[in-house]
């Protein structure tokens, strides 16, 4: 053991040698002994910083300590991508209104796009910058989020509530952050840095959504209600078909098909082309009505409120008039809405190609996909007790059209579920046929089917 210690000591004494003779280093030392390397502020300048990132592209900016309480539900996760964060700058690119207010969604589309790429040049740049004096600054992608395991927050920083935070609006009725002077045409990005900042940015304090409900009239499958419930699932379906779980129910449709003439019944040429070209120039909303109708905003307001007359008859109307495919998931709210809202408008059923991974996704995204309108007459309490690969138990109570979901057993049950997680998994996916799986006993009831059966009504997938 001696030896071999007189042997890593020598070796790690030859390494240093090698170290400080090596031409990079000697130039490095050589530049510290001058005082050439410019040591970065251990807190970084308010103003300065604001400044540096209108250069870069933003048109506004605001800045939030990491410390903060917005952050306690993701802070772990942000960890992991940068351990060294501190703080973070959320800013905001403007959009042009007027392209994203057209009913040709080529045209909304391309805004998006090229709004999408300034503000990952402009987080790019500052990051950048930063880094050139000295600071770790991590730029946050703008893509639509990669990480799709994770289902359903597949994103590592939520820039909305960062937003807010910030200082930089707040969300209205329609789940759009709304900037008191932009309104909500405006995309948003940040950055991480590894320092403090020497001014902090606070929420404002009023939300400059008035609640005038045009998004809830503009959205063509209901997914906002009057009284602000947001139904994710009917939103995902259709404004984001060739997003995500759309995707992969194109994919499986063309497998699905034994050949070229099954496959056009199910999918139209201008569908196909659509797809294409979200494949090749980026995913495509299908309707961001909700944005495209809000008046809200210093700068947007004006027309509005000269004449509502013409703002129904100019921005609103012609996308509700618009003759085009909705997508919907059979048995959801949104199919019941888009059908007898909009008789002009053909109404496709489609699966949403959303599957979850895990327990712990279900859980989480039942809150998410929950069907108020298919609750209509459940009241029940459930429990899950989840066993094999996955162990957890959960208390779901659904009553007057509202769901809560706990962990634990809590108060008593009106049915009683004990299932095999993998199995749970299959049986969501369509992969595990429910009466074959309460027959091995994979999945067992305590309580009546039919409290099962009204509890999936909730949750259509396909």
């Amino acid at each position: 053991m001696a030896i071999q210690a007189v042997q890593a000591t020598r070796a790690n004494a030859s390494k240093n040698i090698k170290e400080k003779t090596h031409p990079t280093v000697q130039r490095v030392l050589e530049r510290q002994a001058r005082g050439d390397l410019t040591k970065a502020p251990a807190v970084l300048e308010a103003n300065w910083l604001r400044e540096l990132c209108l250069e870069c592209g933003a048109d506004d900016v605001g800045f939030v300590s990491l410390e903060r309480p917005e952050f306690d539900k993701e802070r772990s996760e942000i960890l992991m991508s940068f351990p060294h964060a501190k703080s973070v700058i959320s800013f905001v690119c403007k959009m042009n209104r007027e392209s994203v207010r057209s009913p040709a969604r080529s045209l909304a589309n391309n805004e998006f796009h090229h709004v999408g790429d300034h503000i990952t040049t402009t987080s790019h740049l500052i990051a950048r910058k930063l880094e050139e004096m000295g600071v770790r600054a991590m730029n946050e992608p703008v893509a639509f989020p990669m990480e799709q395991e994770r289902f359903p927050k597949s994103w590592l920083l939520s820039l909305k509530p960062l937003a807010v935070a910030a200082g930089l609006g707040q969300m209205g009725i329609h789940r759009n952050v709304i900037h008191p002077k932009f309104g909500n045409f405006i995309l948003l990005g940040a950055v991480l840095v590894d320092r403090p900042i020497g001014y902090e940015s606070q929420p404002i304090d009023f939300n400059p959504c008035f609640e005038c409900k045009l998004c809830v009239a503009a959205c063509p499958v209901g997914a906002i209600s009057p009284d602000g419930h947001f139904n994710l699932n009917s939103c995902i379906t259709h404004n984001y078909r060739e997003f995500m779980g759309g995707f992969t129910d194109w994919v499986e449709t063309i497998a699905d098909s034994k050949n070229a003439l099954e496959y056009r019944r199910k999918v139209s040429d201008a569908e196909t082309v659509s797809m294409w070209q979200s494949l090749t120039g980026g995913a495509n909303y299908k309707a961001a009505y909700c944005m495209a109708v809000c008046p809200a905003g210093e700068d947007v307001i004006g027309p509005f409120l000269e004449s509502r007359k013409e703002h129904l008859e100019t921005v609103l109307k012609p996308l509700q008039t618009k003759e085009e495919t909705l997508y919907v998931v059979a048995g959801t709210d949104a199919e019941s809405y888009a059908t007898k809202r909009y008789p002009h408008k053909k109404v496709k059923r489609i699966k949403n190609g959303i599957r979850l991974s895990s327990i712990k996704n279900f859980l989480v995204s039942m809150g998410h996909v929950f069907q108020r309108e298919q609750s209509k007459s459940l009241n029940a309490t459930y429990h899950f007790s989840f066993t094999g690969s996955e162990e957890r138990k959960a208390t779901v109570v659904i009553r007057d059209q509202t769901i809560t979901v706990e962990d634990g057993h809590l108060g008593r049950a009106d049915l009683e579920v004990i299932a095999d997680s993998e199995t749970w998994i299959k049986f969501l996916a369509g992969e595990k046929n429910i009466v074959l799986a309460l027959f091995n006993r994979s999945i067992r009831l305590r309580g009546p089917l039919k409290l099962l059966v009204a509890f999936g009504k909730c949750f259509p997938s396909s």
